[in-house]
This record gives structure tokens, sequence and C-alpha cells, in this order.
């Protein structure tokens, strides 16, 4: 019978009469995620929707939800335009009214997905969300530290193809990553870039025996996808800035012979919390940079911060109260909470957090103050400590660094400014490149995790 239904489905839309009620759900907005790991759609509504899906047995790869006592508005027909045709998972969208109070939904899929469909309750800005994450059935196997090698290998050899084709450029005027992602999200649209002053060289790493060693450095862009992170006086959004901001350091790192990095998220996508850690420790990356842009209730607050975990109390109210904002990135992202497998044993690893772990943070934090200390403003001249979730690796010296005050108008500026952004960058390049050439034996006490 569900297999006859869905063939009759053949255009975009459908419609039948629906006998609406005045307590039925109201839908505000569709959204669509897609990145190379899933795709998250959200339907928020005004009310809890009440949702079945199942998966098509037989025949092409599609998803089928039916959502009761809704009708046809134009927020639910978006979704049929918001599918990308670069989605890994999702091919197209059909919405249509199944039955007088029925709505349907039928995702036309490009591979066999284990798709994980949640609710979520009202969380800072958001109303009810019904929540759809579209995992590939059999995710690619593959080394994640082999494949930065070979991906930067892949770049070097385009970037060699590019030089050899075409009048020389800077490298900044060349990087598809630092300057036509980030300026296109962040930079005003219509004011020339000036000229891009040439930085000076980054000091190298030490060299261990006759081989240098590989080091790899886990960059982790704050917030992203459903959490816009906080947002500016004209709005801009604290994910967009970091994410540009994370992308700019990883090409001035991997400058560096014998250093490769990790994007915790290179699109704007949610990743939970501890999943962040664990993508670091996967690759047994030997230091983890969490980087956002503060936001506070009185807008003349500035300045850059750096935040090591504490095991203990928080150094000042503010660190604390920054910490449990920050850890309320996975609410207002939308962690599945059911999803999360072996949550205690994975907690307690989390909670291991040795003192000799925070002692290394504290002095690679430093180190990075210091050079910010250069650029601009500190909003305090220390190192400070709160229950950073993020910073919870046991094994990896870890930062969270908050660049600037985005609440702050004359800040915000200043995040948008791809100058500045690129002093941002150096300085703290050389701040991590300081703590790794002060302490060439990097430990690894604890096993990259599988």
């Amino acid at each position: 019978m569900k297999r006859r239904l869905l063939i009759a489905l053949g255009s975009a839309t459908w419609t039948l009469p629906l006998l609406a009620k005045p307590d039925d759900p109201r839908l505000v907005a569709v959204r669509v995620w897609p990145a190379r790991d899933y795709t998250r759609v959200t339907l928020e509504s005004d009310k809890p929707l009440q949702a079945r899906h199942f998966l098509t047995p037989d025949g092409p790869n599609r998803l089928v939800l039916d959502i009761e006592g809704l009708d046809l508005s134009p927020q639910l027909k978006e979704l049929v335009a918001k599918t990308q045709p670069d989605d890994p998972n999702i091919a197209g969208v059909r919405v249509g009214q199944y039955l007088p109070r029925v709505v349907r939904i039928v995702f036309d899929l490009r591979q066999p997905i284990a798709p994980q469909v949640f609710t979520l309750k009202p969380v800072a800005a958001y109303q009810h969300r019904l929540v759809l994450d579209l995992y590939p059935k059999q995710p690619a196997a593959d080394d994640p530290l082999l494949a930065l090698i070979e991906e930067r290998e892949r770049e070097d050899a385009r970037q060699s193809a590019r030089e050899s084709s075409s009048p020389p450029t800077s490298k900044a005027e060349s990087s598809p990553s630092a300057n036509v992602a980030s300026a296109a999200a962040i930079s005003p649209a219509t004011q020339p870039e000036p000229p891009k002053p040439t930085p000076a060289p980054l000091p190298r790493l030490p060299r261990h025996g006759r081989m240098e060693r590989l080091v790899v450095v886990a960059l982790d862009a704050g917030h992203g996808g459903e959490d816009p992170g906080a947002i500016g006086p004209t709005g801009l959004r604290e994910k967009d800035v970091v994410l540009a901001v994370a992308r700019m350091l990883r090409e001035r790192l991997e400058e560096v012979p014998g250093l490769r990095v990790l994007m915790t998220r290179d699109g704007d996508y949610f990743v939970p919390l501890q999943e962040r850690v664990r993508k670091a420790r996967k690759v047994g990356a030997d230091l983890f940079v969490s980087i956002h842009a503060d936001a506070f209730m009185r807008p003349q607050a500035r300045g850059a911060s750096v935040f090591v975990l504490s095991d203990g109390a928080a150094t000042s109210a503010a660190a604390r109260w920054m910490a449990q904002r920050e850890n309320a990135a996975d609410a207002v992202g939308g962690l599945n909470v059911g999803a999360v497998k072996d949550r205690v044993v994975l907690q307690t690893l989390l909670d291991m957090s040795t003192t000799a772990q925070i002692e290394d943070s504290l002095k690679l934090g430093a180190d990075v103050l210091g050079q910010l200390g250069k650029v601009g403003r500190l909003h305090k001249p220390r190192v400070e400590q709160a229950g950073f979730a993020v910073l919870k690796a046991p094994d990896i010296p870890s930062i969270l660094v908050e660049t600037a005050f985005i609440s702050n108008p004359e800040e915000e500026a200043k995040l948008r400014d791809s100058a500045y952004r690129r002093r941002l960058v150096d300085a703290m390049a050389r701040g991590l490149l300081r703590y790794l050439a002060r302490r060439p034996a990097l430990r690894r006490d604890v096993k990259p995790s599988t």
C-alpha cells in the first residue's frame, strides 16, 4: 500500500482539503544543513509536531515523513527549494497533503541512510523542533590522519598547477579556504580589500633526529548549524566569524613543514561538544584550539581572552558565566541525547583531565595570550579557567580563544575586517608555534581513540 502511494506522488507538491483546527501546530521555519558526515533537516513549529517516518523497503532509497495537523504552508514548501545540489545525502524533496490532516514529506536519497528522528523542546530563540539527522548507512571508513595528509598533498598539487599556468599571485589571493569562503560570508560585499601585506615567516618546528615529526593541531570553530553563537549589533554571527578565522589559521599553520590541521567542522553544521573532542583524539592531536567571539550583557566589554579547563572553581564570575554559555551549545545546536552511545563511559573519560594536561594548557594559553596582546586589547592580562566541556580531552593541551567581544560595536567591526583577522590569525599561529618549539617531546599518554 505504501509503495503504491509513493508511486502516485510524482510531482513536487500535491493538495487535498485540510480541516484545520485552532490548536493545530503552525510551522515557523524549515532549515537544511548538509555536511559530509550527515545532513540535518529541522522543522520548527509553535507547538510539538506529531510525526511518523519510514524508509521504503525496496526500489529507490527514500525516507517518508508523515506529520499530523499541518497544512501546506509557504515555509513547508520552501523545503523543496532548500535542497542543495551538492548535498551528499538528499537528492530531492517532495511535499504534499497525503490525507486531509496529514502532510507527507518524501526525501529522495543519494545513498542508504540510517535516520535519527527526534524532537527538541524550546530553547534560546527556538520554539519546538522536529529534527531529522540523515547519516550514511555505511560511512566512509578512512584513516582521518591519512586523509589530512592526502588532502594537503592534493591541495599542494592543485596550487602548483595553478602557479604554473597563470601569472604569479600572492598565496593569500589564491587561497580558496581563507579568503573566498570567509570574505564572501562576512566581509562588506562592495568594498574592495586593500593589498594584503606579506606576513613574516613563521618559525619552523624543531626536528627530532633525522626526520621532522608530524604535529597535528585540532582547530575547533565554535557553534555552527542550528547554533549561531553570539550575534553582533549589526547581525554578524559568531559561527561565521570563527569559521572564517579557523580556515585562515589552518592555512597559516600549514605553511610550517611537518604540521597538519584537523578542523572539527569545516562548514555551517552542528557538531556536539563531545564529538569535537573525539575527533581531535581520533587523530592523536597534539593541541586543541577552540575559537569563539565573546558576547556580554554590557556592550562596553572588549578585548581578547584565553581560557583553559579548571579542575575546580572558575577563576572569576565572568569565566564561569562564559563556560555556562559555551556549554549550552549542545542544547541550542540540537543534541540527540538518545543516540549518544556509552554516555557514561565517555563522560568518565572526559572527566579524567589530569593536572598535567591543565598545566600544559596554561602554558599554551599564556603563549597565545602574549601574542594576542600585541594585536589588540586583552580583556584580562592572564589566562582564565572554567569548566568548558569542549576542553576536556585528558591527553591534549587545550585552550579556548575568545577573539573579541562581538557584542561590542567597535570589536564587531574589527572582526569584519580581513586585515584585522589576518593579524589575529598570525598572532595565534605564533603563540601555538612558540609553545611547540619549547616542548619538542609532546606527550601521548593516551592512544588516539577509534
